[in-house]
């Protein structure tokens, strides 16, 4: 999907769910990470995260439910914010989601480091390297050692 089609299917969604037109942009912003799209206050102008399109187009149409539900308040003049009770009553309206579901591709598994006392056997798991050098079991008093 390119720009000019995102704008057709802002255009689109706008008439068919809200009975009103869209008049100002829409566009892709790659550096978007940790939202689904944000409506600009100054510009009037809806972005989207790209990312989203791996998703599914029905995420990517909700995200801009969502966003043109405070495009249309904002304009209108009433209340526009996540905690609005005219935003929520016409989040509920459209059936537009409140918050995006998260990235699948951006699910990141932390990973752990495993120690093990030499003497007692117990296992320490960590998310940070610790100097096993500087430390010791604290049940023993062991040395410990990296497993992995």
């Amino acid at each position: 999907m390119n720009e000019a089609q995102l704008q057709e299917l802002v255009e689109s969604i706008s008439i068919t769910h809200f009975n009103k037109k869209f008049l100002h942009k829409a566009s892709f912003n790659n550096r978007l990470r940790t939202t689904g799209g944000r409506y600009l206050l100054r510009t009037s102008n809806i972005e989207i995260n790209p990312k989203y399109l791996a998703e599914g187009l029905e995420e990517v149409v909700g995200i801009i439910k969502h966003e043109l539900c405070h495009y249309h308040l904002h304009i209108e003049g009433r209340g526009y914010k996540h905690g609005d009770p005219e935003f929520k009553e016409l989040l509920a309206k459209v059936k537009a989601p409140r918050f995006c579901k998260p990235l699948q591709t951006a699910a990141r598994t932390k990973k752990t480091i495993e120690y093990q006392c030499s003497s007692c056997l117990l296992l320490y798991k960590r998310y940070k390297r610790m100097n096993i050098n500087k430390y010791v079991c604290g049940k023993c008093g062991g040395k410990i050692k990296l497993i992995s």
